[in-house]
């Protein structure tokens, strides 16, 4: 990974703001902090940051709002989110905002580098054709996208990481374990419920061919089909 990666930090906890900017500098990161949902957003646009890490409880703009309005104008950068909520409700808003990541407090700073060098990671993929065709879309594996009769869809960084890994195992059980440890770094039942919600979003945008299907194996995993 290169150096000085650019991250946009959105924290309104001055004390925390500042120990996370300082474990990710010495990681080589470079760090922009905001404190709040308007400074982020007008930093965003001025320093073109590779990657966002929100918290969703600031002052004049929270972080959900912040990341609908980002994700209008970039459907694929990495967002992870920052929050003492714990309901179910607010984790599934916030995937279905298009957040790729999300952390509750408190949190190891280890555990946020992994999931940031998680996010960060490109060309994981197994060497191979980057458009595969699955029935009648068509998957551009480097440019993250689905096409069908000319109309083209961008998936964010993590669908279009777990849509590989289905097509990988393309008619055999996709194991949950597994794909949980491997994109979400944990396969505990926070990090479950979030990748049923990105197996809802796949479904949605692969519903325009029929003979497409994802399977869920109740106790073992989701399996595709076409």
């Amino acid at each position: 990974m290169p150096n000085s990666i650019k991250i946009l930090l959105a924290e309104d906890e001055p004390s925390l703001g500042q120990i996370i900017k300082e474990s990710l500098e010495t990681r080589n990161f470079e760090v922009l902090l905001c404190a709040d949902g308007e400074i982020a957003y007008t930093t965003y646009k001025r320093e073109n940051p590779l990657l966002l890490v929100l918290d969703v409880m600031m002052p004049k703009k929270d972080g959900f709002t912040l990341a609908k309005e980002i994700r209008k104008e970039n459907p694929n950068i990495p967002i992870i989110f920052l929050t003492a909520k714990s309901q179910t409700e607010d984790v599934v808003h916030g995937f279905n905002l298009g957040g790729n990541d999300y952390l509750r407090k408190p949190f190891s700073m280890e555990e946020l580098i992994v999931r940031i060098n998680s996010l960060l990671k490109r060309g994981d993929y197994e060497n191979g054709s980057e458009v595969i065709k699955i029935g009648n879309y068509l998957f551009n594996v480097k440019n993250q996208t689905l096409d069908l009769n000319g109309k083209t869809e961008t998936l964010t960084h993590r669908e279009s990481e777990l849509l590989h890994h289905l097509i990988q195992r393309k008619n055999q059980v996709l194991d949950r374990s597994f794909i949980l440890k491997k994109l979400w770094g944990d396969d505990d039942f926070f990090n479950a419920r979030s990748m049923d919600v990105f197996i809802t979003k796949l479904r949605k945008k692969l519903k325009d061919d029929s003979s497409i299907q994802i399977i869920n194996v109740r106790g073992y995993g989701y399996k595709l089909i076409f």
